[in-house]
């Protein structure tokens, strides 16, 4: 058993050109608590709310008579605030850890649902909608996803599409939640759910830490190195690219714009449902069509998260693309007629397949894609940034969406423009750089910063 300490102490009492000694690790890993623990939290409330929100949208606009614009108008801000403050959190969990943030995220977010339950004006749902996205933005995707990450490097793909997949799950539960929210009404129903975040979120925090080298251990489980003059584990060293390098570079931009407009089209997901009841389809079908969407979305993440590991993430994400433009084609033909031919309720076969198993396999390789380019030292901060580049072009989607429905009369027409979207993005993804000429690029820019900034240094010293 390796002895467990310190994880600052090992480097500290390192002897340079010391003998090592390789040690055998109990053969469960505890990075697969932290996937499991992550994914508990990430389920629930992508159940609830990041897909499962749809559930409460119809019926709240219909008792207060809300347009749908102004409504959605909320849900935009939503994704603003979020991308606005993950900057802030993934730099926190870098330098303090998962559990703080968690803890303090998960408290504010039952007691938004809690309070969303007893709004009675517009106002109220604005200023709720925000509450919610603080305790979403600190207890649950960006410190869940941050940890995960440096847990893992060489397994990264797979435990991404692990934790992640627990979201999908948590979309299965939609037809569920419809069903209850119409049994008991919508005002109860957040109520509950709003208790069940501090139910979940108890024992969620308690798991949770940082990184490996935080119990004497190393990524992925592998065997510690322990140095035979020193008492404790000596972490992997590991270039640390300064965020301020990361971000001048093109690649970096590219990467961003790219996943910001697949970003741009998954956050209408909010209004798939009440999109679908303006297209003829039933309420309960909706919500059994959205499970369809859950189930190829969980598909899709094992099997891309498995597959990430040893195949090209950016061809992957490419197909993850247009699979979902299919996807959104199967939505906006639901009872339409295209040449004189009614295509009835067909579609819903290709939304829930193909847009659910795009959406689905795009995000675990996403997440991992960041660690494989930035690396685990800033791998929260570099989340963070690229969460709210995503989160400020994805909020256009559900407002842009709403707005057209107001005008138009229907979903159709905006959900066809999305697909151009969507059109774009492939490429943008396939002519990325390779993971080891941006890593090799990012080292030399980070050491001719270091050498210029010693050089100032010693000028003006003298």
């Amino acid at each position: 058993m390796t002895p467990k300490g310190d994880p600052g102490s090992g480097a500290e009492g390192a002897v340079a050109g010391a003998e090592t000694e390789v040690e055998r690790e109990p053969r469960f890993f505890y990075g697969w608590w932290i996937i499991g623990t992550g994914g508990l939290v990430q389920g629930y409330a992508a159940g609830v709310f990041f897909h499962g929100f749809g559930a409460f949208f119809t019926p709240i606009i219909e008792t207060f008579g809300w347009s749908r614009g102004g409504t959605a108008l909320a849900l935009s801000f939503n994704r603003i605030q979020s991308g606005g403050m993950s900057i802030v959190v993934g730099y926190l969990v870098d330098k303090y850890g998962p559990r703080m943030l968690m803890a303090f995220g998960l408290f504010i977010t039952g007691l938004g649902f809690i309070g969303m339950s007893q709004m009675q004006e517009l106002w109220h749902f604005y200023a709720i909608m925000a509450l919610i996205t603080l305790g979403m933005t600190f207890g649950t995707f960006i410190p869940i996803v941050a940890t995960a990450g440096n847990w893992f490097v060489r397994k990264r793909s797979l435990a991404m599409g692990l934790v992640m997949s627990s979201a999908a799950v948590g979309a299965m539960m939609i037809p569920l939640l419809v069903w209850f929210v119409d049994s008991v009404g919508w005002r109860h129903a957040l109520l509950t759910v709003g208790i069940g975040f501090w139910i979940i979120g108890i024992p969620a925090v308690a798991m949770m830490i940082r990184r490996p080298e935080d119990m004497g251990l190393r990524p992925d489980g592998d065997p510690v190195r322990r140095r035979v003059t020193g008492r404790h584990p000596v972490p992997d060293a590991e270039r640390r690219i300064p965020i301020s390098t990361a971000v001048k570079t093109r690649f970096f931009w590219q990467l961003a714009i790219a996943t910001s407009l697949g970003e741009l089209v998954g956050s209408t997901t909010l209004l798939h449902i009440d999109a679908m009841q303006t297209f003829g389809i039933s309420r309960t079908t909706a919500g059994i069509a959205i499970f369809g969407f859950a189930l190829a979305s969980f598909a899709g993440r094992l099997v891309m998260g498995y597959i990430g590991d040893f195949t090209d993430k950016r061809h992957l994400m490419a197909i993850a693309f247009y699979m979902q433009i299919i996807g959104v084609l199967g939505l906006v033909s639901l009872n339409a007629t295209v040449g004189g031919v009614f295509l009835d309720q067909w579609g819903l076969l290709f939304f829930a397949l193909f847009f659910g198993a795009g959406f689905g396999s795009s995000i675990p390789v996403r997440m991992a894609m960041i660690g494989d380019y930035f690396g685990r030292e800033t791998y929260g901060s570099m989340l963070g940034i690229m969460s709210t580049v995503n989160s400020a072009i994805g909020a256009i989607g559900p407002v842009f969406v709403g707005v057209m429905f107001d005008v138009t009369g229907t979903y159709r027409t905006p959900f066809l423009i999305l697909i151009v979207v969507l059109v774009i993005s492939g490429p943008m993804m396939t002519t990325l750089e390779t993971p080891s000429r941006v890593k090799a690029r990012l080292r030399v820019a980070a050491h001719k910063a270091d050498f210029t900034a010693k050089a100032e240094a010693t000028g003006s010293e003298a």
